[in-house]
């Protein structure tokens, strides 16, 4: 029987140090938990008082002027490669416009050699060839001279990029061609031109007198 209540009492010994165990760290836990709250709530008026911090303020006022100079920089920056795509334009045009000049500049000078060279082929033709013989010396030496200066500006036309236009049996082509008349004439087609009463001229292309023209129905 003595031996059975020492047995009982080293049992309940245990028991009681067990439950002691288990107080002893349910306390500790619970302290553990206010400490760190305290600190938590010790923390917070801390984060407070960094943003009234000089520090704090000078980093804002810094990243506020890093943000504006990073949109000047933008601004300047769109506005050079405006201006360069302009300067870039300009110099295009300048350029085109160089060498047109130097292509027709001279294209009212031609203009007024084209009633030189009309004058000239209606002389060449107004001369009767039947009286160009031995027996009209003058009058065979005036047409050579004619003939000869006709082809003699119409070289000097041809190395400036000057060249006659002379659409007789071709389409008719309003950019080249100038319509006086139309008239029916069997076998051909319409809008064929039919008469050259004026021929034109044109400067690289550039029409600077259209051929007048009768064009068939």
């Amino acid at each position: 029987m003595a031996l059975i209540s020492f047995r009982g009492l080293l049992k309940y010994g245990q028991i009681l140090n067990e439950s002691v165990l288990i107080n002893s760290r349910c306390i500790t836990l619970s302290n553990i938990r206010r400490n760190t709250t305290a600190e938590e709530k010790k923390d917070e008026p801390q984060t407070v008082t960094d943003k009234n911090d000089p520090k704090s303020e000078e980093l804002e006022k810094l990243n506020k002027q890093i943000f504006e100079l990073k949109e000047q920089n933008a601004e300047l920056l769109d506005k050079y490669k405006r201006a360069l795509a302009d300067s870039e334009n300009l110099r295009s045009r300048l350029t085109k416009q160089i060498s047109e000049a130097k292509i027709f500049g001279i294209q009212s000078f031609c203009k007024d050699l084209l009633d030189v060279a009309d004058v000239l082929s209606r002389a060449t033709e107004s001369v009767p060839k039947e009286q160009l013989n031995d027996n009209n010396p003058h009058l065979k030496s005036l047409y050579e001279g004619l003939v000869m200066t006709e082809a003699q500006l119409n070289t000097v036309f041809k190395r400036h990029g000057l060249e006659k236009v002379n659409p007789i049996d071709e389409k008719f082509d309003p950019n080249y061609h100038e319509a006086l008349f139309q008239q029916e004439i069997a076998g051909k087609e319409p809008n064929t031109v039919v008469t050259v009463s004026k021929i034109g001229y044109k400067l690289h292309d550039r029409v600077i007198r259209p051929a007048l023209v009768g064009v068939s129905k």
